[in-house]
């Protein structure tokens, strides 16, 4: 269930990490439109297409190139105010989404989404998008995404990002790279991805199934590097 809190387990079973924005859904759509809708409510000029290209870090620093200081705290609000109604219906899964989800929860382990974005519009996304990992966390960005692996005792986080390369880092977990975001994989490997998934998510369930042992255990000594 979404939101479902970490509990102690005895299980073997692993427990992966996901991003959320260009890792799971392609939601450079709805963003644009509401970035759109937040201009013409704000009457300040937003370059909706320059947002899209620098997905990834929080909202704040986004609407930093757009706002005086004293204005993004309000247009932060009003921003989560319209996305629901713009940015939910055009977001799409990213190819290979459901099936990367579904390959852990079939091998009896979790899939955690954790993310930037603002919890329940994350949860929205999913729902709306019939994606159903078994817990979403909000509002965490590069090494603070490492507070919610170490809590749910994650093996590996899959993200898009360098700074979901940091988060990993940061909680010593296995730090599975997709570039199918602003990153290339030069960027990523760079950053010290231990692998990168050249194809994206679509290559996510046999690398997977791959890690794990006779046992349904998961093991970094097992994940090859792509």
């Amino acid at each position: 269930m979404l939101g479902m809190a970490p509990h102690a387990s005895h299980s073997h079973r692993p427990t992966i990490g996901f991003d959320l924005d260009m890792t799971l859904i392609d939601s450079r759509p709805g963003i644009r439109a509401t970035y759109v809708a937040l201009s013409a409510e704000t009457g300040t000029y937003i370059d909706a297409d320059a947002t899209i290209t620098r997905l990834g870090p929080p909202l704040e620093q986004e609407l930093a190139h757009w706002f005086p200081d004293d204005q993004i705290a309000g247009a932060v609000e009003l921003y989560r105010e319209l996305y629901p109604s713009y940015g939910i219906e055009p977001t799409r899964a990213m190819p290979g989404a459901r099936e990367a989800v579904d390959a852990v929860r079939e091998a009896g382990g979790r899939a955690v989404v954790v993310t930037a974005k603002h919890e329940p519009n994350a949860k929205l996304h999913l729902e709306h998008l019939g994606i159903e990992p078994d817990a979403v966390i909000g509002w965490l960005w590069a090494e603070a995404k490492a507070e919610a692996l170490r809590e749910f005792g994650a093996s590996a986080y899959v993200g898009d990002h360098v700074g979901d390369v940091r988060g990993a880092k940061a909680a010593a977990v296995l730090s599975v790279a997709v570039p199918t975001g602003p990153c290339s994989e030069a960027e990523l490997s760079a950053a010290g991805a231990d692998v990168v998934l050249a194809e994206g998510l679509p290559g996510f369930p046999e690398w997977f199934r791959g890690c794990l042992g006779y046992d349904g255990g998961f093991s970094a000594d097992r994940a090859s590097r792509r």
